[in-house]
């Protein structure tokens, strides 16, 4: 099964009514495909990832492009195809549940089955609650659920139909922490033994690299990045998703001085030093940008810089701890750099933190490795 999409659409003003002369207040061009796997549409607020879940679904109309569902034609701006959104085999789940509150979760699920037998109707709810694990839930109504409770009938609502893909815009986004892990885990479940696409709409980094078979990365209404959750998230191609998949170090001016023997690294002039990246294919005098990951930055024993092979003192920096954050299980230090009076986001375990006695207004040592760095 594939769902492909490619699409433009402009928004204007005030109930989208274009005015002669005016500017697109927003514009939407995007291409991408999914199969039969979790596909997550990721970017922040306003990116444009709900926008193509709703021309997915009929309830927006691109102004150009092709919309394909495993071959048939949904939407074809040439050939004027607009399916209305009844027409299309399509489960959609909003970011609200929406579930109706004077029918109990039995009729809820049926709502959406038409052109069935009350006896095939009675199967597929029944197919569906025992798919959602809520069997015992059959004849309650919504205000007595708790939110995963009713998120588990929407979902059950949005499967009944059979449909050919499942649209999910952040069901989970109201939810507590723990319901929303649960609910991650036994949609994958789901998904994987009925085997139809799902595209899952979130601006949540943790949600999506959690989630996600395939990544496709919004931003104004563009797709910046396509790719697996570990290319996405330790392999970004721009700086917009560097910072969004949580980049905290990145520099822009850098320039590059040349290159390792045998394209094996690039060397840049950067925070006052030269640093080892890996390679990029850019001419000695560009100037780049580069980042790293806090986590990807090695905190080093002044004790132990005697035992350190020689090749392995590259990308050492002196600081000074400006401040320390604990998250729990780590601890995040600012750190302000001798040379070049940067300021660097280091992340170590608190067993690390706890082991080297360290705190605000020491000085210390790091270590950047080359091999999690990234140019752009």
């Amino acid at each position: 099964m594939t769902v492909e999409v490619d699409i433009e659409k402009e928004f204007y003003g005030r109930k989208n009514r274009k005015k002669r002369g005016e500017n697109p207040s927003f514009s939407m061009n995007c291409s991408f495909d999914a199969d039969s796997n979790f596909s997550v549409l990721f970017g922040c607020s306003g990116s444009g990832k709900t926008t193509a879940l709703r021309c997915i679904a009929g309830l927006e109309t691109p102004d150009a492009g092709t919309i394909k569902i495993n071959g048939t034609v949904y939407f074809d701006s040439r050939k004027r195809i607009n399916l209305p959104p009844q027409k299309r085999k399509i489960g959609y789940m909003f970011q609200e549940n929406a579930l109706f509150p004077h029918m109990n979760v039995r009729q809820n699920i049926e709502f959406g089955l038409k052109g069935l037998s009350p006896v095939e109707k009675k199967k597929r709810v029944n197919e569906m609650l025992g798919l959602m694990g809520i069997e015992e839930l059959e004849f309650a109504y919504p205000d007595k659920l708790s939110g995963g409770q009713k998120q588990k009938v929407a979902l059950g609502r949005s499967l009944a139909p059979d449909p050919d893909v499942l649209l999910l815009d952040e069901p989970f986004s109201s939810l507590d922490t723990v319901v929303r892990m649960k609910l991650r885990k036994e949609l994958h479940t789901i998904q994987k033994r009925l085997g139809i696409p799902v595209i899952f709409v979130t601006h949540d980094p943790v949600e999506a690299f959690t989630m996600a078979d395939r990544m496709v990365v919004f931003d104004g209404g563009k797709v910046q990045q396509i790719g697996s959750p570990e290319d996405i998230f330790y392999h970004p191609k721009t700086r917009y998703v560097a910072e969004l998949v949580g980049f905290s170090n990145l520099f822009d001016d850098a320039v590059v001085e040349g290159h390792g023997q045998g394209a094996e690294c690039t060397f840049l002039w950067s925070l006052g030093t030269e640093i080892t990246a890996p390679y990029i294919e850019r001419m000695a005098g560009d100037r780049v940008s580069w980042g790293i990951r806090p986590e990807s930055i090695e905190l080093v024993d002044k004790k132990n810089m005697q035992v350190i092979r020689h090749e392995d003192r590259k990308n050492l920096f002196d600081g000074t701890i400006m401040n320390v954050v604990n998250k729990g299980t780590s601890r995040i230090m600012s750190l302000i750099l001798k040379e070049s009076e940067d300021v660097l986001k280091v992340e170590i375990t608190n067993h690390v933190f706890d082991s080297l006695k360290i705190k605000a207004g020491d000085e210390c040592m790091v270590r950047l490795r080359a091999s999690d760095m990234i140019v752009f």
